[in-house]
């Protein structure tokens, strides 16, 4: 997902996205342990976006706690 449209939701909205992503990344971490993992740049991708939801949810917290 673009980050101008992780911009456009709300808290609530990426934490429910964070989720699922965390499911995702945990279903990509058995493909590959079981050899099964098509897409090698998966798990990097999943990786990235967690990380920019990470960033934005901590952004939301500074901007509401000042």
């Amino acid at each position: 997902m673009e980050l101008k449209q992780l911009r456009q939701k709300s808290a609530d909205e990426l934490k429910a996205h964070l989720v699922e992503l965390q499911k995702e990344r945990f279903a990509l971490r058995m493909q590959k342990a079981t050899g099964q993992l098509a897409k090698t740049n998966e798990p990097r991708r999943v990786r990235r976006e967690i990380a920019r939801v990470n960033t934005l949810l901590g952004a939301l917290q500074n901007s509401v706690s000042k």
